[in-house]
Protein backbone atom coordinates (compact mmCIF):
# COMPACT_ATOMS: atom_id res chain seq x y z
CA UNK A 1 0.00 0.00 0.00
CA UNK A 2 3.01 2.24 0.76
CA UNK A 3 4.40 2.07 -2.64
CA UNK A 4 1.27 2.87 -4.50
CA UNK A 5 1.06 5.81 -2.13
CA UNK A 6 4.51 6.61 -3.30
CA UNK A 7 3.57 6.10 -6.99
CA UNK A 8 0.29 8.16 -6.48
CA UNK A 9 2.27 11.61 -4.73
CA UNK A 10 4.73 10.96 -7.46
CA UNK A 11 2.47 11.01 -10.23
CA UNK A 12 0.62 14.09 -8.27
CA UNK A 13 3.35 15.94 -8.15
CA UNK A 14 4.42 15.65 -11.63
CA UNK A 15 1.28 16.38 -12.71
CA UNK A 16 1.41 20.18 -10.97
CA UNK A 17 4.78 20.61 -11.93
CA UNK A 18 3.85 20.35 -15.46
CA UNK A 19 0.93 22.13 -15.08
CA UNK A 20 2.34 25.16 -13.32
CA UNK A 21 5.64 25.20 -16.11
CA UNK A 22 2.86 25.00 -18.79
CA UNK A 23 1.25 28.13 -17.08
CA UNK A 24 4.41 30.04 -16.85
CA UNK A 25 5.48 29.43 -20.63
CA UNK A 26 1.92 30.14 -21.70
CA UNK A 27 2.05 33.46 -20.15
CA UNK A 28 5.22 34.29 -20.67
CA UNK A 29 4.48 33.54 -24.77
CA UNK A 30 1.34 35.74 -24.55
CA UNK A 31 2.64 38.86 -23.09
CA UNK A 32 6.04 38.91 -23.18
CA UNK A 33 8.57 37.04 -25.28
CA UNK A 34 7.83 35.37 -28.60
CA UNK A 35 10.24 33.61 -30.86
CA UNK A 36 10.32 34.99 -34.86
CA UNK A 37 11.53 32.81 -37.67
CA UNK A 38 13.04 35.15 -40.43
CA UNK A 39 11.78 34.55 -43.60
CA UNK A 40 13.51 35.51 -46.74
CA UNK A 41 16.38 38.18 -46.98
CA UNK A 42 14.66 41.16 -47.10
CA UNK A 43 16.79 42.05 -43.92
CA UNK A 44 19.90 40.74 -45.19
CA UNK A 45 23.27 41.27 -43.56
CA UNK A 46 21.86 42.17 -40.85
CA UNK A 47 18.92 39.31 -40.24
CA UNK A 48 19.22 36.30 -42.37
CA UNK A 49 16.67 33.55 -43.31
CA UNK A 50 15.72 30.70 -41.00
CA UNK A 51 17.40 32.92 -38.29
CA UNK A 52 15.46 32.87 -34.90
CA UNK A 53 14.81 36.22 -33.30
CA UNK A 54 13.30 36.72 -30.07
CA UNK A 55 10.63 39.25 -30.28
CA UNK A 56 9.63 41.75 -26.76
CA UNK A 57 5.72 41.76 -26.72
CA UNK A 58 5.56 44.54 -23.60
CA UNK A 59 3.46 47.10 -24.82
CA UNK A 60 2.18 45.21 -27.60
CA UNK A 61 0.06 42.68 -26.42
CA UNK A 62 -2.61 41.20 -27.89
CA UNK A 63 -5.38 39.88 -25.53
CA UNK A 64 -8.01 38.95 -28.27
CA UNK A 65 -10.98 41.83 -27.48
CA UNK A 66 -8.40 44.77 -26.31
CA UNK A 67 -4.68 45.14 -27.59
CA UNK A 68 -2.47 47.24 -25.55
CA UNK A 69 0.53 49.32 -27.49
CA UNK A 70 1.98 51.29 -25.19
CA UNK A 71 5.85 50.61 -26.05
CA UNK A 72 7.21 53.24 -27.75
CA UNK A 73 9.04 53.01 -31.11
CA UNK A 74 11.69 54.89 -32.29
CA UNK A 75 13.81 54.92 -35.80
CA UNK A 76 16.19 52.10 -35.77
CA UNK A 77 14.15 49.95 -33.76
CA UNK A 78 13.18 46.34 -35.86
CA UNK A 79 10.22 45.24 -35.44
CA UNK A 80 7.78 42.28 -36.59
CA UNK A 81 4.28 43.02 -37.64
CA UNK A 82 1.42 41.49 -39.30
CA UNK A 83 2.27 42.60 -42.60
CA UNK A 84 -0.66 44.78 -44.62
CA UNK A 85 -0.49 43.61 -47.68
CA UNK A 86 -0.52 39.81 -46.05
CA UNK A 87 -2.35 39.66 -43.25
CA UNK A 88 -1.57 36.00 -42.45
CA UNK A 89 2.06 36.54 -42.22
CA UNK A 90 4.48 38.08 -40.01
CA UNK A 91 7.06 40.43 -41.31
CA UNK A 92 10.69 41.97 -39.45
CA UNK A 93 11.42 45.40 -40.92
CA UNK A 94 13.51 48.49 -39.03
CA UNK A 95 11.21 51.44 -37.99
CA UNK A 96 12.23 54.34 -40.29
CA UNK A 97 9.85 57.24 -39.77
CA UNK A 98 7.61 57.57 -36.60
CA UNK A 99 4.45 59.56 -35.69
CA UNK A 100 4.98 63.19 -36.73
CA UNK A 101 8.08 62.78 -39.58
CA UNK A 102 8.39 63.76 -43.17
CA UNK A 103 10.23 60.82 -45.19
CA UNK A 104 11.84 61.64 -47.98
CA UNK A 105 13.64 59.44 -50.48
CA UNK A 106 15.85 61.44 -52.86
CA UNK A 107 18.80 60.53 -54.74
CA UNK A 108 18.73 57.08 -53.73
CA UNK A 109 19.17 58.12 -49.51
CA UNK A 110 16.55 59.19 -46.94
CA UNK A 111 15.90 62.32 -45.81
CA UNK A 112 13.97 62.50 -42.00
CA UNK A 113 12.41 66.14 -41.69
CA UNK A 114 14.62 67.48 -44.18
CA UNK A 115 18.15 65.90 -42.54
CA UNK A 116 20.28 62.53 -44.41
CA UNK A 117 19.30 59.62 -41.88
CA UNK A 118 22.44 58.25 -41.29
CA UNK A 119 22.28 54.45 -41.93
CA UNK A 120 25.90 53.51 -41.94
CA UNK A 121 25.51 51.73 -38.79
CA UNK A 122 23.75 49.06 -40.77
CA UNK A 123 24.13 49.58 -44.16
CA UNK A 124 26.80 49.56 -46.87
CA UNK A 125 27.60 52.97 -48.05
CA UNK A 126 26.62 52.13 -51.62
CA UNK A 127 23.04 51.02 -51.01
CA UNK A 128 20.20 52.99 -52.61
CA UNK A 129 16.83 53.35 -51.34
CA UNK A 130 14.40 53.80 -54.13
CA UNK A 131 10.94 54.55 -54.25
CA UNK A 132 8.11 52.93 -54.77
CA UNK A 133 4.21 52.91 -55.72
CA UNK A 134 3.35 54.40 -52.61
CA UNK A 135 6.07 56.37 -51.77
CA UNK A 136 7.51 57.33 -54.77
CA UNK A 137 11.26 59.66 -54.95
CA UNK A 138 10.74 63.51 -54.26
CA UNK A 139 7.68 63.25 -52.64
CA UNK A 140 7.76 64.00 -48.90
CA UNK A 141 5.55 62.22 -46.68
CA UNK A 142 3.72 63.51 -43.03
CA UNK A 143 3.51 60.83 -40.89
CA UNK A 144 0.10 60.55 -39.18
CA UNK A 145 -0.21 59.41 -35.43
CA UNK A 146 -0.12 55.66 -34.54
CA UNK A 147 1.58 54.90 -38.29
CA UNK A 148 4.90 53.86 -38.94
CA UNK A 149 7.03 53.75 -42.36
CA UNK A 150 10.02 50.84 -42.38
CA UNK A 151 12.35 49.35 -44.76
CA UNK A 152 14.01 46.15 -45.32
CA UNK A 153 17.79 46.61 -44.65
CA UNK A 154 18.34 44.97 -48.16
CA UNK A 155 16.36 47.50 -49.97
CA UNK A 156 16.97 46.29 -53.38
CA UNK A 157 15.22 42.77 -52.18
CA UNK A 158 12.29 44.03 -49.61
CA UNK A 159 8.69 44.62 -49.96
CA UNK A 160 8.17 47.12 -47.09
CA UNK A 161 6.35 50.68 -47.47
CA UNK A 162 7.86 52.07 -50.30
CA UNK A 163 5.50 49.50 -51.73
CA UNK A 164 2.59 49.20 -49.61
CA UNK A 165 2.47 51.92 -47.04
CA UNK A 166 2.23 52.94 -43.01
CA UNK A 167 2.35 50.39 -40.75
CA UNK A 168 -0.64 50.46 -38.28
CA UNK A 169 0.39 50.48 -34.45
CA UNK A 170 -2.51 48.23 -34.08
CA UNK A 171 -0.48 45.46 -36.40
CA UNK A 172 2.92 46.06 -34.35
CA UNK A 173 3.78 42.28 -32.65
CA UNK A 174 6.63 43.29 -30.91
CA UNK A 175 10.16 44.61 -30.98
CA UNK A 176 12.73 42.25 -32.19
CA UNK A 177 15.08 41.78 -29.08
CA UNK A 178 17.18 38.84 -29.26
CA UNK A 179 18.94 36.55 -32.16
CA UNK A 180 18.60 32.72 -30.79
CA UNK A 181 19.78 31.01 -33.24
CA UNK A 182 22.16 29.90 -35.04
CA UNK A 183 24.76 30.23 -32.15
CA UNK A 184 27.02 31.98 -34.30
CA UNK A 185 24.94 35.07 -34.53
CA UNK A 186 23.35 34.81 -30.90
CA UNK A 187 23.20 38.64 -29.05
CA UNK A 188 20.99 41.17 -28.54
CA UNK A 189 19.15 43.68 -31.40
CA UNK A 190 19.94 47.14 -30.67
CA UNK A 191 19.25 50.24 -32.06
CA UNK A 192 22.09 51.79 -33.98
CA UNK A 193 20.65 55.71 -33.34
CA UNK A 194 20.39 54.77 -29.05
CA UNK A 195 23.79 55.53 -27.63
CA UNK A 196 24.70 52.82 -24.92
CA UNK A 197 25.87 55.15 -22.50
Amino acid sequence: MTLIRKIYYFLLDSVQTFLIAAAIFLFIYVTLFRPFEVKGDSMYPNFQDQEYVITNLVGFENFGFYRVTSGKLRTGDVIVFNAPPEPDKDYIKRVIGVPGDTVLLKNGKVYINNKLLDESKYLKPDIQTLGGAFLPDNKPLKIPPDKYFVLGDNRMFSSDSREWGLVDRSLIVGKSAFIYWPPGKMGFVSNPYISKN
